[in-house]
C-alpha cells in the first residue's frame, strides 16, 4: 500500500493541477477501494456500466472480491451476471468504470491468469477428447508434455481415463461438462470463474465438481461462482453479491448477511405428555406458530418469535412446564434472502 501512496505523491509533485487530473482521480479512487477492506483482493470493480443499445446491462457495479475466496455473483435472469463475467474476461468492455486484477488495471495479459467456464458450452464435437484438450491446453500456453502430465492427473482424478480416444459427440452432456471443467482449471489460473457449473450434471457428478471447486480453493485459487442453485451457494460461497436489473442490491459475507436478515425466530422442541395444550399459557406472551405433536415420542415442536433480550425469560418459562429437547435460532436461507431482497426492490420501483 505504501507504493500506492508514493505513486500518488510523486505524481502530484511533478504535475501541475494534478488534483484535478483524470489520472489523479483514477489513482485516488483505486486507493479508496483498496482501503475499504483489510483483505487482499483478487478483483475490484469500480462503477462498471455497460449498455447494449438502449438497454443498460450494468449500472455502476462496484465489487471487492477477496483473494482465495469463493464469491457468488447471484441474481435473476437478466440481472447482468454474465455481462459482468464477460467484462472480467475481456470478451466485452465496460462503457465506463474500471476493473482491477490483483492490484493492477485489467490488461489483456491477465486473461492467461483467468480460467472461465461459461454457461454456454463449446467443444468441437467431431474431435477426439484427448486431441481437443491437448490443443486447448497448448492454447493456454502449456508445453505439450506438461499439458499431457496435467491432463493425465485430472482424467485419473475424475475417473475418465478411458474417454481419451472418444469423440465429444459420443459423450453425454454431463460427461462433456467434465471435459470443459478440466480445460478451465488445467493451467492453474489465479482466478477461476464458473458460470452455472452444475448445469447438465446429475446429483452425484454435481457433488464431485462441488468437491473439486472446494479443493481448488484450498490449493489457493480465487473463485467467482454464478448460479441459480441456492443450495450450492449455501455449500460453497463465503461472499455473495446480488444483482438486480444491472445493479448491486446486496453484497458482503454470506454469514453476516444471514445474521442481518434474521427474524428472531426460533425452533423449539419439548418432551411433554400434555401435547399442544402446554402452549396455552405461553401464547399470551409470545408469538407461537406451526405447532405439531408426536404422540408416539411425546415430542412437541413449534416456532416462536422472541423480541431481543427475551430468550432467557422464554426458556425460564418453558422449562417449568416441559423438558426442552431442542432450541435453535432459525436463520434465513440464501434462497429466502434472494427472494425477499429482489421482491423488496421490485416493490419499491
Amino acid at each position: 500500500m505504501g507504493f500506492v501512496f508514493w505513486t500518488i505523491q510523486n505524481y502530484c509533485q511533478n504535475h501541475s493541477h494534478a488534483y484535478d487530473s483524470p489520472s489523479f482521480l483514477f489513482l485516488s479512487n483505486w486507493l479508496s477501494l483498496a482501503l475499504m477492506s483489510n483483505e487482499k483482493t483478487i478483483l475490484v470493480a469500480d462503477g462498471v456500466t455497460k449498455k447494449f443499445g438502449t438497454h443498460t446491462a450494468l449500472k455502476g457495479v462496484s465489487l471487492n472480491i477477496p483473494e482465495n475466496s469463493i464469491y457468488g455473483v447471484l441474481g435473476p435472469n437478466g440481472a447482468g451476471k454474465t455481462t459482468f463475467l464477460r467484462i472480467v474476461n475481456q470478451i466485452t468492455y465496460p462503457d465506463s468504470g474500471s476493473v482491477f486484477f490483483n492490484g493492477e488495471p485489467l490488461k489483456p495479459e491477465h486473461v492467461a491468469l483467468i480460467g472461465y467456464l461459461p454457461e454456454e458450452r463449446g467443444l468441437y464435437k467431431s474431435m477426439k477428447v484427448g486431441e481437443q484438450v491437448l490443443y486447448l491446453a497448448q492454447l493456454r500456453g502449456l508445453p505439450k508434455q506438461e499439458a499431457k502430465k496435467r491432463l493425465m492427473y485430472w482424467f485419473e482424478r475424475l475417473e475418465i481415463g478411458d474417454w481419451w480416444n472418444r469423440k465429444i459427440q459420443e459423450l453425454s452432456k454431463g460427461m462433456a461438462q467434465k471435459i470443459q471443467f478440466i480445460v478451465t482449471v488445467l493451467h492453474q489460473p489465479k482466478l477461476l470463474i464458473f458460470d452455472e457449473p452444475f448445469s447438465g450434471f446429475d446429483p452425484i457428478n454435481a457433488n464431485i465438481i462441488k468437491d473439486e471447486i472446494l479443493h481448488l480453493k484450498e490449493m489457493g485459487a480465487s473463485i467467482i461462482f454464478s448460479t441459480h442453485r441456492m443450495e450450492s451457494v449455501e455449500e460453497l460461497c463465503e461472499y455473495i453479491a446480488l444483482l438486480h436489473q444491472g445493479e448491486v442490491i446486496l453484497d458482503g459475507k454470506l454469514f453476516d448477511i444471514k445474521r442481518q436478515y434474521k427474524r428472531n425466530l426460533y425452533s423449539v422442541q419439548l418432551e411433554t405428555g400434555k401435547g399442544i395444550s402446554v402452549l396455552s399459557g405461553l401464547e399470551a406472551h409470545y408469538e407461537i406458530s406451526t405447532p405439531s405433536f408426536d404422540k408416539l415420542t411425546e415430542q412437541l415442536q413449534f416456532s416462536v418469535k422472541l423480541p431481543n433480550g427475551s430468550v432467557s425469560d422464554f426458556l425460564g418459562r418453558i422449562s417449568t412446564v416441559a423438558e426442552i429437547t431442542g432450541f435453535v435460532e432459525t436463520v434465513p436461507s440464501a434462497n429466502e434472502i434472494f427472494i425477499q431482497t429482489v421482491q423488496k426492490k421490485m416493490d419499491n420501483e
